[in-house]
């Protein structure tokens, strides 16, 4: 798949398809488009309610005719007629009325299979796109945080969505290793919700327990420890119940999730050529996405690598960014480009 000669195009998008959001950097402009990955619908009608942060604020308080869904499982698509009506937003929120059909780069996981490629492709051209360009998330992020991956040397990053948790090693604009683990935020706030339904018998919801996770979650001990107030539902009495909770426990309910994390990282130290090693040796780590955010993750994984761990400036946007930086950059995105 090759290019026309052109430093660039004349409306274009980059397209981070998350699990959790999705983030559109349109050429000229940056970052326009930053909404949830939910779509709510009228299951009777089979009509979109609403889309993106319309639809988050009915999540988990909707009636039974109406469902707020995420489209999008472990970074991949679970349902398509849904990620189309969520593209096709995304895509017009983000252009001027005046232009058509804009070329469009998605970044995806590189775990996903070719069923799952074409499924991402076929929704982005039935949603507006003229052509369609896959890219690998962790080539995008690494561009995004500003690594040098058209040099011979060893890069290393973690990219943690919420579906899942991107390793890779980059050198000479090509992944050397990459291992996907389909672990991520929404992994964290389950394992949250289990925690406090499994020891105290509360149901509390995925919102409730994202706070939770943002607030006093961590993946390491805190200089100062944490402690909230979370609301729910008791279980066994039916009724609405405020527990006082510690980010101890919090940090011990996440036990398994940063575990997962960890060992991919570990794993992929270990298969990383000698010479790049000793490149990621010199220059560490860079971490990125949205679970990176999990407070104190870095030291975690600094302790267990013994690497410097160096946390990206703006870890939600990365891949986005870099993904937009592809669009001026012809003849690298002929390199990165997935068929």
């Amino acid at each position: 798949m090759r290019f026309p000669a052109l430093s660039f195009w004349t409306h274009e998008l980059a397209i981070d398809l998350g699990t959790a959001n999705t983030v559109v950097y349109a050429q000229g402009k940056g970052i326009v488009f930053n909404e949830p990955s939910i779509v709510a619908l009228h299951v009777k009608k089979n009509q979109v309610v609403a889309i993106g942060s319309e639809a988050k604020k009915m999540f988990g308080r909707t009636p039974e005719n109406i469902k707020a869904i995420r489209p999008l499982k472990d970074g991949v698509i679970a349902d398509f007629k849904i990620t189309e009506e969520l593209l096709r937003y995304a895509i017009k929120t983000s252009l001027n009325k005046k232009f058509g059909r804009p070329k469009t780069i998605i970044c995806i996981p590189s775990g996903i299979t070719e069923v799952e490629k074409k499924a991402v492709k076929d929704s982005a051209l039935s949603s507006g796109a003229s052509q369609v360009y896959l890219v690998d998330e962790a080539i995008a992020a690494a561009l995004g945080v500003g690594l040098p991956i058209e040099e011979p040397t060893g890069n290393m990053i973690i990219d943690i969505g919420g579906g899942t948790t991107e390793v890779t090693v980059i050198s000479f604009s090509g992944i050397v290793y990459s291992k996907s683990v389909r672990v991520g935020g929404d992994e964290m706030d389950n394992a949250i919700i289990q925690h406090v339904k499994r020891k105290y018998n509360l149901l509390i919801g995925e919102r409730t327990a994202e706070l939770v996770k943002m607030t006093i979650g961590s993946a390491y001990p805190l200089t100062e420890e944490q402690e909230m107030d979370v609301k729910g539902r008791d279980l066994l009495e039916g009724i609405p119940k405020i527990l006082h909770i510690k980010s101890e426990e919090i940090r011990e309910a996440l036990t398994e999730v940063v575990a997962t994390i960890v060992d991919a990282v570990k794993t992929a130290l270990e298969r990383t050529p000698p010479e790049l090693s000793s490149d990621i040796a010199d220059t560490g780590i860079v971490l990125t996405g949205g679970g990176s955010l999990l407070q104190n993750l870095d030291l975690r994984l600094r302790e267990e690598t013994g690497l410097p761990i160096t946390l990206s400036d703006d870890p939600l946007m990365s891949v986005a960014m870099g993904a937009g930086k592809l669009i001026s950059l012809p003849d690298l995105l002929n390199q990165v480009t997935i068929d």
